[in-house]
């Protein structure tokens, strides 16, 4: 498909009303949901009394890919059933089909950016907290460790500051809630593997 071509289908997505919040929505809960799920791998995989580095690595992006998939496949789904009731409803109203008409073809231009979006957040938060184990394991993997839990709730920090910020809120105060709920999330799960372990 052209770059032209391509470009044209995603203005044609933007284009309609549901799309940014929908997108907006559906990031904030993946990336928050995805960077949960890595810092447990990093809690239980390199915090350990035997940490195995290509364990953890292998752990993140394994996880970051079904992550994505499972995300990426939900949201479609749903925005499928959504966006396909809103055009029953359109074409009820209009007295006529609205499949091939610049509607229907943003709608379903939407419905796979919402879902391409959504699929790749957790590929962008499993990116961000394997750098370290990739830059710094020869180092010290617990350094590694420690990074990757700074950038995981830096992360949180950031998606609570542009949340805050769509949706007209005090950015800061969203940001510092979102990283704190991060931070009592480790040392929670911290204190449940030093237990178990």
């Amino acid at each position: 498909m052209a770059g032209k071509e391509i470009r044209g289908r995603i203005e044609a997505a933007l284009s309609m009303p549901e799309t940014l919040p929908a997108i907006r929505r559906y990031f904030v809960n993946t990336m928050f949901d995805s960077t949960f799920v890595m810092l447990g791998i990093i809690i239980a995989g390199a915090f350990n009394e035997d940490p195995n580095l290509r364990v953890v690595i292998a752990t993140i992006l394994a996880s970051a890919v079904a992550l994505g998939i499972s995300t990426g496949v939900s949201v479609f789904e749903a925005e499928n059933l959504e966006q396909g009731r809103r055009m029953d409803e359109i074409e009820k109203a209009m007295l006529r089909s609205m499949e091939e008409t610049h509607i229907g073809r943003s709608s379903r231009s939407s419905i796979y950016l919402i879902a391409l979006v959504n699929f790749m957040a957790p590929i962008i938060t499993g990116t961000v907290i394997l750098a370290p184990f990739l830059l710094f394991s020869a180092i010290d993997i617990n350094t590694a460790a420690w990074t990757a839990v700074g950038l995981a709730i830096s992360l949180l920090f950031l998606t609570g500051y542009f949340m805050g910020r769509a949706g007209k809120r005090n950015p800061w105060v969203q940001a510092m809630r979102m990283g704190l709920v991060g931070v009592g999330a480790f040392i929670i799960c911290f204190y449940i593997e030093s237990v178990v372990a």
